[in-house]
């Protein structure tokens, strides 16, 4: 099926739209970073490499959107995105390209170098809605300088009972940005704000999004962290309830895809056959499928 975003290499691209659900290595090169050059310190003994390097943290700056890659290389294929503020860090870097790991799920890719700090101020306040304006002043007939994804982290203070200002000097709305330990309650809710937004492999923002980017990215801001691919989430999400009612807020998952139960009948997905985020009857994608050796769905997760 074209919508699945499922386990990868980390230097090899996919075949199609599935991803292979198993590393060559004992260890799984999504979340381990190691090469036969250069490794995590954290492996040491575990891999061989010629040399052991320990990660240094670092940030996405302001306004950046960064998709991680297979490879250094602009063409490469993106393997998962990096919001503003978020961590990174880095295991090794060269010719503008560092390779390491996000913090917040360990992927492991490669980012461009130009767009991490190693000196980025302590993040204060999140992105709370699905697209925050940042106005040049603090007033929203002001020119917007830049905008910011969910779930993007940044270093803010209070203005005024409306504005926030940000370290760079614009001003995000109140109502657009919490405090950093602040999270919702409804990850559907949260999952709806992707509704019509565009199927991008690899995404994970209202600009393009994936369908375990949606899982991932709803339930981060809740407060949940997960992994980043499907087969990862499906041996990881709550607790396995297949066989049971579905009800709102499940996760269903399939060879290569998941999605989340809007309620006990109908799936919310970002997926690549209607190359968008919608909700639709769980039925009619378990018939779509048709796979001709058992049911399409392969585990129910619940938190």
């Amino acid at each position: 099926m074209a919508e699945a975003r499922n386990a990868r290499q980390h230097r090899t691209p996919p075949h199609g739209e599935h991803r292979g659900t198993q590393a060559d290595s004992p260890l799984d090169k999504r979340v381990h970073a190691f090469s036969a050059d250069v490794a995590d310190i954290a492996l040491e003994g575990r891999v061989d490499a010629k040399r052991f390097e320990r990660p240094v943290p670092h940030r996405l700056v302001e306004g950046v959107s960064e998709m991680m890659r297979a490879a250094p290389d602009a063409t490469a294929v993106c393997v998962s995105e990096l919001l503003p503020g978020q961590r990174f860090d880095v295991v090794d870097d060269a010719e503008g390209w560092a390779w390491g790991f996000s913090a917040h799920d360990h992927y492991v890719g490669y980012v461009r170098s130009e767009h991490l700090r190693a000196d980025a101020p302590t993040r204060t306040h999140r992105v709370v809605a699905p697209l925050a304006l940042c106005f040049h002043r603090p007033d929203i007939k002001s020119e917007v300088a830049m905008t910011l994804p969910l779930n993007a982290e940044i270093a803010a203070e209070r203005f005024d009972e409306t504005f926030l200002r940000h370290r760079n000097g614009t001003f995000v709305h109140h109502r657009h940005a919490g405090a950093i330990e602040d999270f919702a309650d409804d990850w559907v809710e949260i999952a709806e704000f992707f509704l019509g937004t565009p199927y991008r492999w690899g995404g994970r923002q209202r600009a393009g999004i994936d369908c375990s980017g949606l899982v991932q990215t709803a339930l981060a801001a809740c407060g949940h962290f997960v992994a980043r691919d499907s087969d990862q989430q499906a041996a990881s999400i709550g607790r396995d309830v297949r066989g049971k009612a579905l009800q709102r807020g499940d996760f269903v998952f399939f060879p290569g895809h998941v999605g989340i139960m809007a309620d006990g009948e109908r799936l919310l997905h970002a997926n690549a056959h209607w190359m968008t985020t919608l909700i639709e009857p769980l039925s009619e994608v378990v018939r779509r499928l048709n796979l001709p050796d058992g049911d399409a769905v392969t585990a129910v997760r619940r938190l």
